[in-house]
């Protein structure tokens, strides 16, 4: 399998054809010395498209990372500075970059917000939140009501922290919107979708009294720590389908 094709089965999953209002250039975004003929043997995934991914990527071994985060957003960019030393991490070590954005957000398969959503157990999951007229995150319901800090639990069952949960809703949750990532202002959503609790990934603060006055549970899990769920998923899909090698490139910003 050479690049193309291995970027031709992630968009036969993403269908980056369907958010052509994303500003990342979804898919190949630095090809390899010979992307039509090199035989991808081994894939790292990474949340983030950065100098450190880069060479880590390259020192386990990989011929290509994938990401949630690219190094491209739909706009000219001079190749100086810190994105050189990015971009140059990646061609020295001829080490291929595919990334996928809003696609990996949305998917219902291996999507961050899909998943997450199963990850706390939530039932008649349906998409919801709009951004740019597209639709990326999740709404459901919990079998029954549960505490803010049991959601918080099984939002992160290997001991992460959120960086901040702000109860303002009610005492039981049962109704959950998500949009992970920085998706903070948009918890306005989930108040009109009447939901109990609402689950991104940051917050900022003037978004603080806003969400106290709108009565809200909001938890902030962290940008990084609800979007490592979308490419975890997908590097399950790739050992499961194509039986590649593959390895996790954790490199947590604590953001």
């Amino acid at each position: 399998m050479n690049l193309h094709e291995l970027d031709k089965f992630f968009n036969s999953i993403l269908h980056k054809e369907n958010f052509t209002s994303d500003i990342s250039l979804n898919g190949i975004q630095i090809e390899n010395s010979d992307p039509r003929k090199k035989e991808i043997k081994k894939v790292a995934f990474a949340v983030d498209a950065c100098e450190a991914t880069a060479k880590l990527a390259s020192d386990s071994g990989a011929d290509v990372l994938f990401v949630h985060h690219g190094l491209f957003w739909g706009h000219c960019q001079t190749v100086t500075g810190t994105h050189y030393k990015r971009i140059n991490a990646f061609m020295k070590n001829d080490l291929a970059l595919i990334a996928y954005h809003i696609p990996l957000d949305a998917n219902e398969e291996v999507g961050n917000n899909f998943g997450l959503a199963r990850r706390i157990g939530l039932e008649n999951a349906r998409p919801f939140g709009k951004w740019r007229g597209m639709t990326l995150g999740v709404i459901g319901e919990l079998d029954k009501e549960y505490p803010l800090d049991e959601l918080s639990r099984r939002l992160f069952p290997d001991g992460e922290k959120p960086l901040r949960i702000l109860p303002f809703g009610k005492s039981g949750v049962k109704k959950v919107a998500i949009i992970s990532g920085g998706a903070g202002d948009d918890f306005i959503q989930a108040v009109h979708a009447h939901a109990d609790a609402y689950i991104t990934g940051e917050v900022g603060h003037e978004d603080y009294h806003a969400i106290e006055e709108s009565a809200i549970n909001v938890i902030a899990g962290g940008h990084y720590q609800t979007e490592t769920v979308g490419v975890r998923l997908m590097k399950e899909r790739v050992e499961k389908e194509l039986g590649l090698e593959t390895v996790f490139i954790d490199v947590p910003t604590g953001m």
